[in-house]
């Protein structure tokens, strides 16, 4: 199981550097992971950055994944990670959810540099 954080995501919608770092988790659709929080910072910044349609069109090519509702357990859990891991809240809900799941996640966040499960390449500008 894999799950791309919001990151992945924007870069491989972008056409980014790091596109073909994430390309094989996120065309395995039947093995992806997306954590709702992830939906909510992609379809804000393609919003933010472009329109409406390019965002919802962003949000339905991420729901062709399993998406993964916020629930009393994972907010538990992250509060925990982000205490632990040191953390923002999303970045701990995204963590809980692909430990949850048992998944690898796949990021060009430099906060999840060195965490045990994620795989981590360093953002090109």
């Amino acid at each position: 199981m894999n799950v791309v954080d919001s990151s992945g995501w924007l870069e491989y919608f972008a056409s980014g550097p790091n596109t073909q770092f994430f390309t094989a988790p996120l065309q395995d659709t039947a093995e992806l992971i997306v954590p709702a929080i992830t939906l909510y910072e992609v379809f804000k910044t393609v919003l933010r950055q472009r329109n409406e349609t390019d965002a919802l069109q962003a949000v339905a090519l991420m729901m062709q994944g399993s998406v993964i509702d916020l629930t009393a357990s994972i907010s538990i859990s992250a509060a925990k990670i982000s205490l632990d891991e040191k953390l923002p809240m999303a970045d701990s809900i995204i963590l809980a959810t692909a430990r949850l799941y048992q998944a690898t996640i796949w990021t060009q966040d430099a906060d999840f540099e060195g965490i045990n499960g994620v795989q981590y390449i360093r953002k090109k500008l």
